[in-house]
């Protein structure tokens, strides 16, 4: 599935300026981040949230992140 969405720019500097200081370790799991991995990557974590609720990423989606912004179950 392809997804296009629209951020505003001074969001897309920042969120680069995040990536470069820390989307280049030698130990991670998704590669060098951009843009887009950053965001397939949080997409997988909110699909674990339903797939595997006890993972940790999973978990941490739905009951911290999610629910910081009132999505709660």
């Amino acid at each position: 599935m392809r997804v296009t969405i629209e951020i505003p720019d001074e969001d897309a500097a920042l969120i680069r300026q995040l990536l470069t200081r820390i989307g280049n370790t030698e130990f991670n799991t998704h590669g060098k981040l951009n843009i887009e991995t950053v965001a397939a990557m949080l997409l997988e974590d909110v699909a674990l949230a339903q797939r595997r609720p006890g993972s940790w990423e999973g978990h941490n989606m739905l009951h911290i992140v999610l629910a910081a912004h009132g999505y709660t179950e």
